[in-house]
């Protein structure tokens, strides 16, 4: 493996892979900009060569695969690269800024014939797998809402400072939808599926000195007639993860590492028509959540994709449908309009290439970010 970009989660990743801690992989080279960094991980890891170009890092020959741990508009442009030069790829999160570049990295992932995956840990979370199996397996019946309010993502002013990249249109491409909470909508279509439109409210600023969103709410319509309602923050202190899925044959409710599921006897629907006298016994399930670590599940399920065929938690493929809700949250927010998917990605792309030649990165502080030597807590799934 290499990795390209080594900063806070590059670095982590890094880490656990020099050390032994991911099965089926080994650190052969690494890759960042920042001279600084370069130094830092050069002192860490003096048997591992450092490249301050990653097209000098693709040609080596020293990986046959990469992490690409860059500003998120790289991602495409890197990964790109990096399957031309013949190697697997593992995207940090999001795969990209907008759905135009990440539909053109998914062809070129195609033609390569190589393994194209992307860093959605929390799909690894065993309460998640379960509120996928309950709806897909069709034991909530029909859904009729999803609501997620997930407003534990909360981010101090030091931490928008700690690069001249983060919380910029040019240089991050988006706030919370786009940084954090790309977690929350992979998981949101994981389990519940894309909805057909999505309309949005987004609060750039609300809370940080910076000039993207740092709150959103979403309502999105499904074709069944199902709403889905999604709020996220970075400015609440503290904050709320509480996910609950209703259907017509029960609810699940995931809050504070404990998922809840309420069965009914009889489905809604049809009880609503029964005589005032009947009754809908209920069954009510819990599980627990477990320690796990997401990262580590991911890298090591990549790898075993390569060696031996195991399909992937999280194929990159993926990756263009929690991108898709959260360019359709722009769009809605910037426009006032409910946006019909498929969305016209070409003119979102329009849109937010004004809002970019806008943006002034040089206006914030930069390489504040540390080496990270094992993950955050924060980086896993938080209740």
């Amino acid at each position: 493996m290499g990795i390209v970009g080594v900063g806070n989660i590059g670095s982590a990743h890094a880490a656990a892979i020099y050390g032994a801690r991911v099965r089926g992989m080994k650190l052969c080279a690494l890759c960042d900009v920042s001279r600084k960094r370069r130094e830092q991980i050069a002192a860490l890891y003096p048997d591992i060569p450092v490249f301050a170009d990653a097209d000098a890092l693709l040609a080596s020959g020293l990986c046959e695969a990469v992490i690409v741990a860059t500003p998120h508009g790289s991602h495409p442009v890197i990964a790109e690269k990096a399957f031309a030069a013949g190697l697997h790829v593992l995207t940090e999160k999001p795969a990209g800024v907008t759905c135009e570049s990440v539909r053109h990295l998914m062809q070129t992932a195609r033609q390569s014939g190589k393994a194209f995956g992307v860093m959605f840990n929390q799909r690894t979370n065993r309460l998640f797998g379960i509120a996928r199996s309950l709806v897909s397996s069709g034991a909530l019946g029909e859904c009729k809402r999803m609501v997620w309010i997930i407003t534990n993502w909360y981010r101090k002013q030091c931490y928008y400072d700690s690069g001249g990249w983060r919380a910029t249109w040019s240089g991050e491409g988006g706030g919370v939808l786009l940084n954090q909470a790309p977690h929350n909508l992979d998981l949101w279509q994981w389990i519940c599926g894309m909805p057909q439109s999505v309309r949005a409210v987004c609060e750039e600023g609300k809370y940080h000195r910076i000039e993207v969103e740092d709150e959103a709410t979403l309502l999105a319509r499904y074709a069944n007639g199902m709403t889905a309602v999604f709020m996220t923050s970075t400015g609440d202190y503290p904050g709320t993860n509480r996910l609950e899925i209703t259907g017509t044959k029960g609810k699940l409710v995931i809050e504070n590492g404990k998922l809840v599921h309420t069965a009914l006897a009889i489905d809604e629907r049809e009880f609503c028509l029964m005589a005032e006298t009947a009754v809908n016994p209920l069954t009510v399930t819990e599980y627990a959540d477990e320690p796990y670590n997401g990262h580590i599940r991911i890298l090591e399920n990549f790898a075993a994709h390569i060696l031996s065929g195991t399909p992937l938690i999280a194929p990159g493929y993926d990756a263009v449908n929690e991108l898709t809700l959260s360019n359709a949250a722009y769009l809605s927010a910037w426009t006032g309009e409910e946006i019909t998917l498929p969305m016209d990605d070409a003119r979102f792309a329009d849109m937010l290439a004004r809002r970019a030649a806008g943006s002034d990165p040089t206006a914030k502080a930069h390489e504040r970010e540390s080496v990270q030597l094992d993950y955050k807590d924060r980086w896993n799934t938080t209740w």
